[in-house]
């Protein structure tokens, strides 16, 4: 019979979103530390210090995928899709400081390597596939195209550009004001065409 769970998993999920957003880096050493836990509690629940900051990236992308799929599903046109898309780093860091600083400081696959179990590069795979089609969704809505240059503009609006704003502050509401207007005017000049073979 396996030995009951004493520490709570997402406290310790919580504090190692918490210092890396912090820092950026994270120890076993550290992590137990700062959780109050046994360095072998986090070995036993995860199998390593790289499986379980994969599963911190992982929570907080999938939380901050919900919110910006459920802001494009409520807006009422497709540019305001987009804007609101653009603007969904700003509202999760309102909702969850932390995992907005991790995501927006940290890439994933520098925070946990390259060597996971199957499940969890399984499931980032699945997340990119989630980003990738919604990207696609906003093309479609505003051009009736999910082509490649048609999804470079929208990456432009609602990856490259709030990372750019929102380095600074992110909840400014003024950054925020400034933002949803370069994305308008990004929206004005449409893909380019493709090319025909």
């Amino acid at each position: 019979m396996p030995r009951p769970r004493v520490h709570d998993l997402d406290a310790l999920l919580d504090v190692a979103e918490r210092l890396v957003a912090s820092s950026g880096e994270v120890t076993v050493r550290g992590l137990a530390a700062a959780a109050g836990v046994p360095n072998g509690t986090i070995y036993h629940a995860f199998g390593s210090l790289s499986a379980l900051l994969a599963q911190v990236w992982l929570r907080a992308a999938t939380a901050f995928l919900d919110l910006q799929t459920s802001r494009v599903d409520a807006a009422s046109s497709p540019v305001d899709a987009v804007v609101a898309a653009a603007d969904t780093p700003a509202v999760f860091a309102s909702l969850r400081p932390d995992g907005a600083r991790m995501l927006l400081k940290v890439r994933g696959d520098r925070l946990f390597g390259p060597e996971l179990p199957d499940e969890l590069a399984d499931a980032l795979h699945a997340l990119d596939k989630r980003l990738v089609a919604l990207l696609v969704r906003l093309a479609r809505g505003l051009w009736d195209r999910g082509d490649g240059l048609a999804v470079e503009v929208i990456t432009t609006c609602v990856v490259d550009l709030p990372t750019a704003f929102f380095r600074r502050d992110i909840t400014d509401p003024l950054v925020r004001e400034r933002l949803a207007a370069a994305v308008r005017a990004v929206l004005t000049v449409p893909p380019r065409e493709k090319d025909r073979p």
